[in-house]
């Protein structure tokens, strides 16, 4: 990775030189990813999975430079915990690339294949975008993830991480281009950013004969200025303000462990739980011990008048917590008149992100599914399991939370598009 200088200010022409560098470097590193073959692909992600475990220590220390530099700006408890690295998450970093690497490789699988009337054959093949620029905050584990994503699907990557984990991205990426080194592919294949100065981003999002595709994932602020200036089609991941919903037919005991799993298994995650909706008809019998859990795990709870008639320690929810994703210890609470009155609040105040029903009836799960309007959606299960991992992808860049696809989590097969190959035996148009 070339070296350049953090700090330094910059004429506004030598940042788009550089950052044009990476550009042509990257497209010429997507051709070559592009042709390399699977076998070759899979090597790179198996050795950079084992670059990472063999710098832990060099990891560790890069964070722990991040973690001083950001002492004292009062990041919030969500942030400073995304930014931490140990040993442990080092090594889910590490056997997450090893994951992508064993799964199925996406480019050049036949999609669907036809013989017309006359003869032509007709197929139609996953393909790479070519370049995808990543924009991040905070969150050293997306690094590697994007990375290894990125080379399974076979597109370059530019990867812009936040200031505040500078130090860490750059171990990490050192790690990935070791093992596309050793994979006989190209280091560009993933370039991090190699400055911390905010008009990069600037130059990505209109870097159109460079980058295919911007792949933003943050808070609200940047997926808002990433939608409104960049030139490039922008595949988002917004916030999560999720859902659980206690359904009149909801079993008690599965929902006091889905809630309390779905709000504070992590606090600062998108999936995590930040509105539990309960029907009025089951309120008094269902609330009381979930709330009793959540208050006995520190959650702070916002809620309507219906939840604190039941729970003195609750504080009064605004108009405002409905909207409110917290990565936090808070949870707002609100008693609604049945499952029409969930469907229209979730679709209303929620991010479309990830929403979950706890009810042993089928029918009302089945609707919640078809009326919902969100990326994921549950039933007797927490929101915590909106992650690429876990529903098999190894890895993911985001949950994308609009209405075209790729929707939901992006993993390597997301990251591919498709054209047509037609095979003809001298055919021509009357």
């Amino acid at each position: 990775m070339t070296a350049l200088d953090t700090t330094a200010d910059r004429s506004g022409g030598t940042l788009r030189d550089e950052m044009h560098a990476l550009g042509r470097a990257a497209r010429a590193a997507a051709a070559i990813l592009a042709r390399a073959t699977a076998g070759q692909r899979s090597d790179a992600l198996k050795h950079a999975a084992q670059a990472i475990h063999a710098a832990r220590t060099a990891i560790l220390e890069a964070n722990y430079r991040d973690l001083e530099s950001v002492h004292g700006k009062n990041l919030s408890v969500a942030m400073t915990d995304r930014l931490m690295l140990d040993d442990k998450r080092i090594a889910a970093m590490a056997a997450g690339l090893a994951e992508v690497a064993a799964l199925p490789d996406p480019v050049g699988t036949v999609l669907a294949e036809w013989t017309r009337p006359n003869g032509l054959r007709i197929q139609r093949v996953r393909i790479p975008f070519g370049v995808i620029g990543i924009i991040y905050e905070s969150r050293p584990n997306v690094t590697a993830d994007a990375g290894g994503l990125c080379i399974r699907s076979g597109n370059a990557a530019i990867l812009r991480g936040g200031s505040e984990s500078f130090h860490s991205s750059r171990a990490i990426v050192a790690a990935i281009e070791d093992g596309l080194n050793q994979a006989g592919l190209p280091r560009a294949a993933v370039q991090l950013v190699p400055t911390t100065d905010r008009a990069a981003v600037g130059h990505m999002l209109v870097m159109n004969d460079m980058i295919d595709v911007i792949v933003p994932r943050g808070g609200r602020s940047l997926i808002e200025r990433v939608q409104t200036e960049s030139r490039l089609p922008v595949i988002a991941h917004l916030e999560g303000v999720c859902h659980v919903y206690l359904d009149r037919a909801a079993d008690p005991e599965k929902a006091r462990k889905i809630v309390l799993n779905a709000k504070m298994r992590r606090t600062g995650v998108c999936g995590a739980a930040e509105t539990l909706l309960v029907d009025r008809a089951v309120a008094a019998q269902l609330l009381p011990p979930i709330l009793a859990d959540l208050h006995q795990a520190a959650c702070e709870i916002r809620g309507d008048d219906a939840v604190r008639a039941l729970d003195r320690n609750a504080k009064a929810a605004t108009e405002q917590d409905w909207y409110t994703e917290y990565l936090d210890a808070i949870l707002a609470v609100k008693v609604v008149d049945g499952l029409d009155a969930a469907i229209r609040h979730v679709n209303h105040y929620g991010s479309h992100h990830t929403d979950a029903i706890v009810t042993e009836e089928k029918a009302a799960a089945e609707r919640f599914f078809a009326e919902v309007d969100s990326a994921i959606v549950l039933a007797n299960a927490s929101t915590q399991f909106a992650d690429g991992r876990e529903f098999g992808m190894g890895a993911e860049i985001g949950i994308s939370t609009g209405r075209l696809p790729p929707r939901g989590p992006v993993g390597a097969e997301q990251l591919t598009s498709f054209k047509y190959v037609v095979r003809g035996d001298g055919q021509v148009r009357p």
